[in-house]
C-alpha cells in the first residue's frame, strides 16, 4: 500500500532530534512521498536541506503562509520568487488567507496570495491553499487572478457543506485530507462523501493536527495511515482503494514520480 503525505512540514525544528526514526516510520507504514510545503524565507534553508538530503523522496513547494505576511511582504515575496526562478519546487505554497488569529493584514495578506497564484499561472504549477475562516475572501482572490487558469488542493480542509459544494464546481481543485477527519468535534464526516475519491488527497500537516489518537502530540507522516483508515470508514470502501486513489491523485496534481518502498 502507498501513500503520499502532500503536506507536512518535517523539516522544521520540531523533528531535530528523531528525523530519522520519523523517515523510518512513514516508510514501514507505506508512506512513500512527502511534499514539503513553504512557510516563509526563513525555514526555506531548511526545507532545501531535507529534499537534498530525501532526494525522490521529499519534493520541495515555495510559498509565503498568510500568518508571516506582514508590512514588508514584498520584500520575502521578492526573495521567494529569485529562489522559484533558480530552484526545483513542485508548486505554489502554503498560500492563502488566515483570518482566525488576526485580520490586521487582510490586505497584505490578500496582496501576496494573489502575487503568488500568478507564479503559479505563470509556472504551471498547482498550488497548496491555506484557508482558515476567509472562504469568502479567498474565492475573491482565486476569481480575481483567474480561477480557471489555476489548480491545486484547499489544504486542510475542514469547511461547511457550502463549502464543499463551491470547491467540487471546479474539477481542478482537490482537497487535502488530515486528521481532522478524526476528531469528534467535525461534521464533516457527515457530508465529505459528496467529493468522490478521485477529488481528495491524503496530508498531516505535521507536526500539526495529528489524528486520533494522537491529538496533543506531535503529528508525523506515518498516521497518514490512521486518516486512511477513517477514510475508508466513511466512504465504506477498502483502505487499499483510499490509498490507491489518492496516491494517483496525489502523483497526477504534483506531478511525482514515486519511489518504490523501503
Amino acid at each position: 500500500m502507498y501513500l503520499v503525505d502532500t503536506h507536512t512540514h518535517i523539516y522544521l525544528d520540531a523533528f531535530d532530534a528523531d528525523l530519522p526514526d520519523v523517515m523510518r516510520r512513514a516508510l514501514e507504514a507505506g508512506v512513500v512521498a512527502f511534499c514539503l510545503p513553504g512557510i516563509d524565507v526563513q525555514s526555506l534553508p531548511r526545507l532545501k536541506a531535507l529534499c537534498a538530503h530525501y532526494p525522490g523522496r521529499c519534493f520541495p513547494m515555495l510559498g509565503l503562509h498568510p500568518t508571516n505576511v506582514g508590512p514588508d511582504y514584498p520584500k520575502d515575496l521578492a526573495l521567494l520568487r529569485a529562489e522559484l526562478d533558480t530552484s526545483p519546487s513542485i508548486g505554489i505554497g502554503e498560500i492563502g488567507v488566515d483570518l482566525h488569529w488576526n485580520s490586521d493584514y487582510l490586505h497584505e495578506q490578500q496582496a501576496a496570495f494573489e502575487e503568488q497564484l500568478r507564479w503559479s499561472i505563470e509556472k504551471d504549477l498547482p498550488v497548496a491553499i491555506h484557508m482558515r475562516e476567509a472562504f469568502p475572501q479567498v474565492f475573491d482572490s482565486l476569481h480575481k487572478v483567474g480561477i480557471d487558469k489555476l489548480r491545486g488542493v484547499f489544504h486542510s480542509f475542514g469547511g461547511h457543506r457550502e463549502e464543499l459544494e463551491e470547491i467540487l464546481r471546479y474539477p481542478q481543485f482537490l482537497l487535502g485530507i488530515n486528521g481532522v477527519v478524526t476528531y469528534k468535534n467535525t461534521d464533516i464526516r457527515e457530508y465529505l462523501t459528496m467529493a468522490p475519491l478521485e477529488r481528495l488527497v491524503l496530508e498531516t500537516d505535521a507536526p500539526y493536527l495529528p489524528p486520533v489518537p494522537y491529538r496533543g502530540k506531535r503529528n508525523e507522516p506515518a498516521y497518514v495511515a490512521l486518516i486512511a483508515q477513517k477514510v475508508a470508514e466513511v466512504y465504506g470502501v477498502p483502505v487499499e482503494k483510499v490509498a490507491a486513489k489518492t496516491t494517483e491523485n496525489a502523483t497526477k496534481l504534483w506531478r511525482l514520480l514515486l519511489p518504490p518502498p523501503a
